[in-house]
């Protein structure tokens, strides 16, 4: 392991990702543990060097994380409060964890590195979590899946960040026609209403709904889905891309 503070890393400036997957009707995110002792939950997050873009530093990190290039990213937000620091979670961890830190790892000057005020950029991904497999890095001890209603006590404001990126989502989702990153290939009018009602925590009349998604004319028709039970097959549906 490299020491961070080692590294040509801009300092005191910091990427956290929110990555969004969508499964069983319910929408959910990507959120590591750290392989320290005591329950440590952090999302995916990393630094930027001094010869590489934000957005650049924001690809890598995500690719890290699940393996793929080709993903929807957007940046939301940046978190500085002057408060803004990890010493609190650090001392508790050192604390822990004392005498299997080892020196090369985690020293004194890797402490004053990491509790410096850090400004956190925010940004979030959308994926298509049947695709994705999470890849832990060497300071985790698992990464997984969590239902946004139900995540791990995570450090520092990691939850506010989740919370800024679901309002972010909120407010992008018909402008800018992202929600179909979150979907298969091909889905059904009901699996695109179920999506919805999982981002905005409510349910939609479907007839309304319908005409609304349609009349955003983003999606091609493809043949009926049969699934043998019998009721009428509904249509299958692909997102145009531009």
């Amino acid at each position: 392991m490299h020491n961070p503070s080692e590294q040509n890393y801009i300092q005191q400036l910091s990427i956290d990702c929110v990555i969004f997957g969508y499964q069983n009707k319910q929408l959910k995110v990507l959120v590591p543990k750290l392989i320290f002792k005591g329950d440590f939950w952090a999302l995916p997050s990393g630094f930027i060097y001094q010869n590489e873009s934000i957005d650049e530093a924001a690809r890598r990190i995500l690719e890290g994380r699940t393996g793929f290039k080709d993903i929807y990213l957007e940046q939301f937000r940046v978190f500085g409060e002057t408060g803004r620091s990890s010493r609190q979670f650090l001392e508790r961890l050192v604390e822990l964890n004392q005498g299997d830190l080892g020196a090369e790892r985690f020293n004194n000057q890797e402490f004053e590195w990491f509790t410096r005020r850090f400004i956190s950029i925010g940004y979030y991904a959308l994926v298509d979590i049947n695709k994705v497999t999470p890849q832990k890095n060497n300071i985790d001890e698992s990464i997984d899946w969590y239902d946004i209603k139900h995540l791990p006590d995570m450090i520092m404001d990691h939850h506010e960040i989740v919370a800024r990126a679901l309002d972010t989502l909120r407010l992008n989702l018909d402008e800018k026609l992202i929600a179909f990153n979150l979907l298969p290939e091909t889905f059904t009018m009901k699996e695109v209403q179920e999506l919805y009602e999982a981002i905005y925590d409510k349910p939609f009349a479907r007839n309304n709904f319908q005409k609304k998604i349609l009349d955003l004319n983003v999606l091609e028709r493809l043949e009926k889905k049969f699934t043998g039970a019998a009721n009428k097959a509904p249509y299958l549906y692909r997102f145009q891309r531009s």
